[in-house]
């Protein structure tokens, strides 16, 4: 999950670079179709990084580190969130990206860095150890 979070930040610092610098270049100049390029293959690098780690890792984290007693409620309310989460990304990307397209990828990308220093404190290693392991780290 560190390595998917920080390549997706990395891909959507990319994104928003090349967004600030298009409003500086003429749109008639090859650098700024080349910028269009760029920022395109960031944002399918970003797809490419989140599908490998972020996308798929948390359901496999919510398996595991949850204790029986309170699976299913713990993981309704996981599921909630996160389907709440992406509703709200899809509500305000559109409102955003009127407000400034550079400024919508640079707040996307404080979230990722955020996300990866989180992933680096607050969740623990889950291989090769026992659910009883598992539930010491949080005790």
């Amino acid at each position: 999950m560190q390595v998917s979070s920080s390549a997706v930040a990395l891909s959507l610092l990319v994104v928003s670079i090349s967004f600030y610098l298009k409003e500086y270049i003429s749109p008639d100049s090859d650098l700024y179709a080349t910028l269009s390029l760029v920022s395109v293959a960031g944002v399918v690098v970003m797809v490419i990084a989140f599908s490998l780690g972020l996308g798929a890792m948390p359901w496999i984290i919510m398996s595991e580190i949850l204790p029986i007693n309170i699976k299913g409620l713990a993981g309704s309310f996981a599921t909630l969130a996160n389907w709440f989460f992406s509703w709200l990304v899809t509500l305000t990307a559109n409102l955003l990206l009127d407000w400034s397209s550079g400024g919508t990828f640079t707040i996307y990308t404080a979230v990722c860095v955020f996300t990866a220093g989180f992933v680096a404190i607050w969740v623990p290693e889950t291989k090769g150890k026992t659910l009883e392991e598992i539930q010491q780290f949080f005790r």
